[in-house]
C-alpha cells in the first residue's frame, strides 16, 4: 500500500513539473452553441511518449484527462488544493507558477491566494510560503482587475450567461440574462437571474399543446405556481410547465440562479404578463 501511495505522489509531481505544456480547451458544439471548459494535457505525450508511453498515459488522460475534469468539485477548488499540494512539497519552480496562473484563471482571486499560502504556511513551513508569495505576487499583479461576481458565476456554469435581457426587463424583478442556446428545432434560451431576480406572474397560453420546460443550470432558485407552494429548483432540476397555467420564477435571494426555457410546440401559443410577485410573497423564501 506505501509503494502505491509514493509511486501515485511521485508521478503527481513529475507531472506538475511538466504542466507548463498543458492547456486549457474549449471545445464548442457548433449545433447547440454551447461553451464548454474541457482540460486537455499534452505533455507527457509530447515529451516522454517515446521514452515512458504508459507515465504519458497516467499523466494526459488519468491525472489531467479524468481527474481535473470530475464534477464532483469545481475547477477552483481542485486549483486551491493542487497549489496547497505542491507549497506543502516544497516544489516552488515553473510548474507552480503555472498552477498559480491556472488558479487565478479559475476565480481565485489576489485576497483569497493570499488567505491560501498564510494559512497553509503555518502547517507547511514559513520558507515555504516566502518563496510561494515571491511567485504568487508575479501571477496577482496590482493591476490585474477583480473579477465580478457576474463573471464568478460564469465559472460555475457550462452554458454563457449571454447579454442583459432588455427586451422583456419590465416583466422582471431586478437584472436578468438571456443566452440562445438552439434557435432551430427546439427553441432552448439560458436564462439567468442575479440573486432576487424574479419575474412577474406569468401564462403560457395556447389551444393545444405549449407551455414550457425549465432545467436548471446553476445556482439555486424557484419555481411557483398559482395556490401552490414553491419548488427549488438546482442544477439538474426539471419543471414541467402546463400551457394555461399561472406562475413565476427567479433566483433565491442569496444566490445567482440559471435555468434552460425549453419551448413546447403547440397551437396559438401565446404569452400572457401578469402583476409582479410581491416582496412580502418573495421575502418567504429562503
Amino acid at each position: 500500500m506505501k509503494r502505491k501511495i509514493l509511486i501515485a505522489l511521485s508521478i503527481f509531481a513529475i507531472s506538475s513539473i511538466f504542466a507548463m505544456n498543458s492547456c486549457f480547451a474549449t471545445t464548442k458544439n457548433q449545433n447547440k452553441g454551447v461553451n464548454m471548459k474541457k482540460i486537455t494535457q499534452t505533455a507527457g505525450r509530447t515529451q516522454l511518449e517515446n521514452f515512458s508511453p504508459e507515465f504519458a498515459h497516467f499523466n494526459d488522460d488519468v491525472l489531467f484527462g479524468e481527474n481535473w475534469n470530475n464534477q464532483d468539485i469545481d475547477l477552483k477548488t481542485r486549483s486551491i488544493v493542487t497549489v496547497v499540494s505542491l507549497m506543502s512539497m516544497g516544489i516552488t519552480d515553473n510548474s507552480l507558477v503555472y498552477h498559480l496562473q491556472t488558479a487565478k484563471n479559475n476565480g481565485v482571486t489576489k485576497a483569497e491566494i493570499a488567505a491560501i499560502i498564510t494559512h497553509n504556511a503555518f502547517y507547511a513551513g514559513w520558507p515555504k510560503a516566502w518563496a510561494v508569495f515571491n511567485l504568487a505576487k508575479t501571477v496577482w499583479t496590482d493591476d490585474t482587475p477583480t473579477l465580478s461576481q457576474k463573471d464568478k458565476y460564469q465559472q460555475t456554469i457550462m452554458f454563457p450567461i449571454g447579454e442583459p435581457n432588455n427586451a422583456f426587463a419590465k416583466y422582471f424583478i431586478g437584472q436578468s440574462y438571456l443566452a440562445p442556446i438552439s434557435t432551430k428545432q427546439v427553441k432552448i434560451y439560458n436564462v439567468t437571474f442575479e440573486p432576487k431576480c424574479r419575474n412577474n406572474w406569468h401564462i403560457h397560453k395556447a389551444k393545444t399543446g405549449g407551455g414550457q420546460m425549465l432545467i436548471g443550470v446553476g445556482g439555486r432558485g424557484y419555481y411557483q405556481e398559482w395556490g401552490k407552494e414553491p419548488v427549488e429548483i438546482k442544477e439538474g432540476t426539471i419543471i414541467n410547465i402546463p400551457a394555461n397555467v399561472k406562475h413565476w420564477h427567479g433566483a433565491a435571494p442569496d444566490s445567482w440562479f440559471s435555468h434552460l426555457a425549453v419551448e413546447i410546440d403547440g397551437e396559438q401559443t401565446s404569452t400572457k404578463w401578469l402583476e409582479e410577485v410581491s416582496a412580502e410573497e418573495y421575502n418567504k423564501l429562503k
